[in-house]
């Protein structure tokens, strides 16, 4: 009897090893020496790589700004008019100090040509273009208004902005819209006698640099206002009320066939452009 319960014991004992070798296996814990070479090893989860942090100091740095280092100098373009000009009528019409005692009009609607390419528009391109233009020398650029779609500003308001910027030249774009058979040619407005030490010598120098660029650049001058290509005015409020150097320029006739084709151009519009940029940072560096 007791071998028979021997060889029970021995059957058991074998048949709950075999058991335990055929059931789930607790995961065992991972190996404390790395595995043989060429032994591959399967994770359940794979690790996190750790990133070495950079110090600022040795980070790469962005490459140097291309753009030409600022000059200090301070340019206010003032495109002539406004786009919403015609819409609001009583706004424009409205009188606002003019210099010398003088009150004017706000604003005014400006001239087109004959096939109806208006003014502001004109203006507001060619002033785009050249504060591009101004701005890659590094010159900073405020303009009189924000877009081609507004109201005004009143003259009076745009000469503030230029006052208020401490301006190095104020410069407005404009183009006239005479009938006279003939009438061609741009020329240059300035204030004339000066208010003020501002519209002496440095306005008059602002518009002759001016008159002697866009003249250099091909184009003619009037040959029905000013006197070669100058035309001293006490009647612009913008001009009488800046205390900065300050000048207009009609960039010509919009009612002449050809003046009117290249002002309505987008290449005649970057050559005036190009032209007026030119004489304005020749001033500056004058």
């Amino acid at each position: 009897m007791g071998a028979v319960r021997r060889r029970l014991s021995l059957v058991v004992a074998i048949g709950l090893t075999l058991f335990t070798a055929c059931g789930v296996e607790t995961p065992a814990a991972p190996p404390s020496t790395p595995a043989p070479p060429g032994t591959a090893t399967v994770l359940t989860t794979l690790p996190q790589p750790s990133v070495p942090r950079v110090p600022p100091s040795s980070a790469p740095q962005p490459p140097p700004p291309t753009s030409q280092p600022k000059t200090g100098k301070v340019v206010v373009l003032d495109p002539g008019h406004n786009g919403g000009n015609a819409s609001k009528p009583g706004e424009i019409n409205k009188q606002v100090p003019a210099g010398r005692g003088k009150r004017k009009p706000c604003n005014t609607t400006g001239t087109a040509t004959n096939s109806g390419y208006p003014e502001h528009a004109f203006t507001w391109d060619v002033s785009q273009r050249i504060s591009q233009a101004l701005t890659a020398k590094g010159i900073r650029v405020v303009l009189t208004r924000r877009n081609d779609t507004g109201v005004g500003p009143c003259v009076d308001e745009r000469a503030a902005i230029g006052n208020d910027a401490q301006a190095d030249a104020v410069v407005s774009i404009h183009a006239d819209g005479s009938h006279s058979e003939g009438a061609h040619g741009f020329h240059v407005a300035y204030s004339a006698p000066p208010l003020n030490a501002q519209q002496g010598e440095p306005s008059t120098k602002l518009a002759t640099a001016l008159r002697d660029g866009i003249r250099a650049g091909g184009f003619p001058t009037s040959t029905y206002l000013g006197s070669n290509g100058l035309a001293p005015r006490a009647d612009l409020g913008g001009l009488n009320l800046s205390t900065r150097p300050a000048a207009l320029i009609e960039c010509g006739n919009m009612r002449n066939a050809a003046e009117a084709a290249a002002m309505s151009s987008e290449e005649g519009r970057q050559q005036y452009a190009a032209v007026i940029a030119k004489a304005i940072a020749d001033y500056l560096g004058g």
